[in-house]
């Protein structure tokens, strides 16, 4: 989103923070990049903070990654076997990204990038394609059957395998659409509701800004779940490729 934009949705105009030029491409540096930026050195942070002095009754730091680090792990492991451990790297490091691009969105003057459809779309459309290689690499053509199962009657087959195929090329819409929309309405909703806390003054924005607290304590555990249903689909995707039906 650019250009000049007033009320709720002025929190989501992306707007260049270092102007840069490359081939007549417009690559500036901007509030969205910023915050991706301090996603990443975020999960850095915590995991060297917690790791760089290990010790076997581990601080609050260390619990807190080692929970994450099991949490994840045992996602991976239930959704797609053993054999999905080799891809926990890649899950891991999507789930921590969303997570913190959520949450740091949460803070006063911020940028949530997940709510933007092409951050999303960009991490959809990877995860499918390499998902689609990975099915491909390891089945071949037998790939194929993920549309139509062995054994399928053929009336059957003529209903279900358009469905089957549409259900699969909707997945990076879905899997966008979900995250980006919960991202964009609860942020709304908070920028209203403070609104509403600014214009009523101290005494009548006592309601208001009640409502504020209640709404960013919801958000927050939204933070969390969207992170989290955005990995288990993709393990979910991964574990069609990897053991298809």
């Amino acid at each position: 989103m650019a250009g000049e934009s007033h009320g709720p949705m002025e929190q989501f105009v992306i707007k260049p923070l270092i102007n840069l030029q490359l081939g007549g491409a417009n690559v500036s540096y901007t509030n969205s990049a910023l915050f991706m930026t301090l996603a990443i050195l975020g999960t850095f942070a915590l995991f060297w903070v917690a790791t760089r002095h290990r010790t076997m009754v581990p601080s609050r730091w260390q619990s807190i990654a080692e929970l994450t680090y099991e949490f994840v792990g045992g996602m991976v492991k239930d959704n797609v076997g053993h054999e999905g451990m080799a891809y926990f790297p890649f899950i891991f490091t999507l789930f921590m990204f969303i997570l913190f691009g959520n949450v740091l969105g949460l803070m006063p003057y911020s940028f949530t990038f997940t709510s933007h459809i092409i951050v999303n779309a960009s991490l959809a459309l990877f995860i499918f394609v390499a998902v689609t290689i990975i099915g491909f690499a390891r089945h071949g053509l037998h790939y194929f059957s993920l549309f139509c199962p062995p054994g399928t009657p053929l009336p059957v087959a003529f209903v279900l395998v358009p469905i089957e195929i549409m259900s699969y090329f909707i997945r990076p819409v879905s899997l966008s659409l979900r995250l980006f929309a919960n991202m964009l309405a609860g942020h709304v909703l908070l920028k209203v509701l403070a609104g509403f806390v600014i214009s009523l003054g101290v005494v009548f924005g006592i309601v208001p800004f009640a409502a504020v607290f209640g709404v960013t304590l919801l958000e927050m555990m939204v933070a969390v779940i969207q992170a989290y249903v955005f990995a288990l689909l993709s393990c979910i995707y991964l574990n069609d490729a990897i053991n298809l039906h």
